[in-house]
């Protein structure tokens, strides 16, 4: 058996063509090893769901399935819920009717205590990256361990520079937030996200503003991560080629419907003209470039008359 000191020196060399370290059991496995298939479960069952802002209906009877292992997409225009489906996973937004259930538990029916001890398995990449901009990337990233944990300051700077290396952001952990790129600001905040080893992780919009060589790291951490350590990620967003590259499955929504689903090849096959005028970006299609107006010649000879 490998002593404390054997494991972080060589953990420590960690990178995408390596291995990776988990604290929860102390194994590795390598990153070639896919061990997504090994499990179909569903992770997160959300069945016959509906939910208000207000009285605006956001979603409608609405049953989706996220599968153990795998990377599941979210997709629609700006506006139609997303991110609030990913708060209604977390339990900080309740339905009206539905369930959500995450690993066996009902979300909005479990004991408080036992909702915060389900949202420690739960890592977030939140679309901002919410870094706490008076701490460094170190602290950002030891945060959760300090707060949820009763780890050695030792272990848990092993712990930090393990998942810091993995993001490739071991050499800028003394950096304060407003010293980082944009692409380096969303790496320590998923380095932050994995740090307690979560069972799943969501990512909200993670592609936003990131410039070509940031998103193609990102596009290769989170499907190597995933991959790795055996994770379950929720993706919202609405950049269709970078999800479509990753993603496993893809829930397409609007108007609180789910408007198509399937694997990425399924759904650019679909017969959908919606879904195609998505996907495709056209202007064209049975979503209308103009919101609804009366007669524009009208409209401007009303006020004449």
């Amino acid at each position: 058996m490998l002593t404390l000191r054997q494991l972080v020196i060589e953990n420590t060399r960690f990178n995408l063509n390596s291995t990776v370290f988990r604290f929860n059991n102390a194994t590795s496995f390598p990153l070639n090893m896919d061990i997504s298939n090994q499990s179909n479960d569903t992770l997160v069952a959300i069945n016959q769901l509906t939910f208000y802002r207000g009285d605006r209906l956001i979603f409608d009877n609405i049953s989706l399935q996220f599968q153990r292992g795998k990377i599941t997409a979210i997709m629609g225009p700006s506006g139609t819920g997303k991110t609030t489906l990913l708060k209604l996973i977390g339990g900080q937004l309740s339905p009206k009717q539905g369930s959500v259930v995450v690993d066996g538990h009902n979300v909005h029916q479990i004991e408080r205590t036992q909702l915060y001890q389900l949202r420690k398995k739960m890592g977030m990449l939140f679309q901002s990256g919410a870094l706490l901009t008076d701490m460094s990337v170190y602290d950002n990233v030891a945060f959760p361990l300090r707060e949820h944990t009763h780890l050695s300051e030792s272990m848990i700077r092993s712990l930090v520079l393990m998942k810091l290396q993995a993001v490739g952001l071991r050499g800028a952990r003394d950096l304060m937030p407003s010293e980082l790129s944009g692409g380096m600001a969303r790496r320590v905040a998923l380095a932050r996200a994995i740090v307690l080893d979560p069972m799943m992780i969501m990512y909200d919009e993670p592609f936003t503003g990131q410039d070509p060589i940031s998103l193609g790291v990102l596009l290769h951490l989170i499907k190597s991560l995933n991959t790795t350590l055996g994770l379950t990620s929720i993706i919202v967003s609405h950049d269709v080629r970078e999800t479509s590259a990753i993603a496993d499955y893809i829930y397409i929504i609007d108007n609180g419907k789910i408007i198509d689903h399937g694997t990425p090849t399924q759904i650019q096959q679909s017969e959908s003209e919606w879904v195609q005028q998505f996907i495709n970006g056209d202007m064209d299609g049975p979503v209308h470039f103009h919101y609804p107006a009366p007669d524009y010649v009208d409209d401007l000879l009303s006020y004449a008359t």
